[in-house]
């Protein structure tokens, strides 16, 4: 079942399996997952990591994830987001080559950011334009800055 999240960047919505969160997005989904007690407790693990991140004082998620309603091309790219961690960026191009997609792939990856089911937790918000610039972003580009901003000055949300 799907947990409507307040939060100071607004609502989020969130759902989990049995494994891991499986959505965290900017609106509600067509169709939630059926609830579970490990599912409840991931939700709730989530949320509290949502809280602590906004406030500025979580910088790595723990809750687990589960990317298996994706297709393989877009877990790989997700994936390729690990590394990039709390206030660093990387360009679409860049992640591109760094799961072993020409640059010329970076439309792909783009398409694989705009479908990713665990916005935040896959930080999505950390992939910009060639040129540093804010591009696409489910949540709006002022939540984008708003993420950003928390993660490379500490500032506060809102």
């Amino acid at each position: 079942m799907t947990v409507a999240h307040e939060t100071r960047i607004g609502t989020l919505y969130l759902d989990a399996s049995e494994v891991g969160l499986t959505r965290l997005g900017f609106s509600p989904p067509e169709v939630p997952t059926p609830r579970s007690a490990a599912g409840d407790r991931i939700v709730a693990t989530a949320q509290e990591e949502l809280d602590a991140y906004l406030a500025g004082t979580l910088r790595d998620f723990t809750v687990p994830v589960d990317l298996s309603g994706t297709t393989a091309a877009h877990r790989r790219v997700l994936d390729g987001l690990a590394p990039v961690g709390w206030g660093d960026t990387i360009t679409y191009g860049a992640l591109a080559t760094s799961v072993g997609l020409p640059v010329s792939e970076s439309r792909r990856v783009g398409g694989a950011m705009a479908t990713n089911p665990v916005a935040i937790v896959v930080p999505c918000h950390r992939v910009v334009g060639s040129d540093g610039s804010l591009t696409g972003y489910a949540g709006g580009l002022d939540r984008k800055r708003a993420l950003l901003d928390l993660e490379t000055a500490g500032q506060r949300l809102f």
